[in-house]
């Protein structure tokens, strides 16, 4: 039986939650950046220069706020048996984000994640900026992100499966072996190979001939 790397998206797909509306919510700007979000996510506008407007809104707010809204996250259904059926099998089991580091890396170790990737917020003095750090993660690098990890793990691209559920999957999905939406967005819904509309996660399994 062959390896798999799975591949998932954060945000409304391994939790429940958008971690930039719980955040927003706490800068008092949670509906402004829902609306932006949705817009974003719906493929209507540019993902970076969304996320950034977002972030910019969270400027002012302690950095006490990663563990008020980390209490917050639910992780989705069937997550911890979906990644326990895919490392029994000697597959491997990874996150990438345009969402939080600093909310997805407690998350990652929770659950036993082989690798992860997101963006990261930046603090001065125990306080947001409303800037991010370092290069932004898009759909662009989450697409180069699966063929690293694909590399690394010495599977071919063949081998890996993408789960996500919004334009910013989008071409992480395009070279992935089977591209699963997840609760998925029109634009996804479009490209995916398969659709699962239901909120547990363990539905991968018999994708991948994992559980019958």
């Amino acid at each position: 039986m062959p390896r798999f790397l799975v591949v998932l998206d954060v945000d409304s797909t391994l939790i429940e939650n958008e971690v930039i509306e719980l955040l927003a919510d706490a800068a008092g700007s949670g509906r402004a950046v829902a609306e932006i979000t949705a817009r974003a996510m719906n493929g209507e506008v540019d993902f970076e220069e969304s996320l950034r407007a977002r972030v910019a809104t969270l400027a002012g707010l302690s950095e006490s706020v990663f563990g008020e809204v980390g209490r917050l996250v639910r992780i989705t259904p069937g997550v911890p048996e979906m990644i326990a059926g895919v490392r029994d099998a000697g597959g491997r089991v990874a996150v990438v984000s345009g969402g939080f580091h600093e909310i997805i890396d407690p998350i990652a170790a929770q659950l036993g994640l082989d690798y992860w990737r997101a963006n990261r917020l930046e603090v001065v003095d125990g306080v947001l900026t409303g800037e991010l750090v370092g290069a932004v993660i898009d759909g662009t690098a989450k697409a180069d992100t699966l063929i690293e990890w694909a590399a690394d793990f010495g599977v071919p691209v063949a081998h890996t499966v993408a789960v996500g559920d919004g334009a910013n999957d989008l071409q992480m999905m395009a070279i992935t072996g089977l591209a699963v939406g997840f609760d998925a967005k029109a634009p996804v819904r479009d490209e995916a190979d398969v659709l699962m509309d239901v909120r547990d996660l363990s539905q991968l399994l018999p994708l991948l001939g994992l559980r019958g």
